[in-house]
């Protein structure tokens, strides 16, 4: 089975993702054992943020890094165990709400795709970037 990293490389829409993972020096921690839980945007949830803050984060590696962390917990999470957390802590420290009560959300993002199993872990399909507080 493929890891994490391997499954958003052979995804035409983590294009974005994995130039930013690659840019924020997060390719091997995203290879290792885990097991992770990855909140994984798209590129059209990129998208969706202001003009040029992609380009702006990846000649800003440190504050790339917090942000992409933000989007990963230690630990498998499958969307069956969301029904029984309200919150989970991200690997950068900060809690991600969890709504599994009406569909599945995370902070304002809808998961559009979840429980994508890979061997280090789980990732969920996001639409939009989810940022602290």
């Amino acid at each position: 089975m493929p890891n994490i990293v391997d499954i958003a490389v052979s995804n035409d829409a983590f294009k974005t993702l994995v130039a930013a993972v690659q840019a924020a020096g997060l390719v091997e921690t995203l290879q290792g054992p885990g097991p992770f839980t990855v909140f994984a945007p798209t590129d059209e949830a990129f998208a969706k943020l202001p003009p040029g803050t992609v380009q702006t984060l990846v000649q800003n590696p440190p504050q790339l890094a917090r942000i992409l962390t933000y989007h990963v917990v230690s630990g498998k999470f499958m969307q069956t165990d969301m029904a029984t957390v309200n919150a989970l802590t991200s690997v950068e420290g900060a809690p991600i709400r969890v709504d599994a009560s009406d569909g599945f959300e995370v902070n304002n993002a809808t998961v559009i795709s979840a429980d994508i199993e890979a061997d280090n872990g789980v990732i969920h399909v996001i639409d939009t970037v989810i940022l602290m507080g």
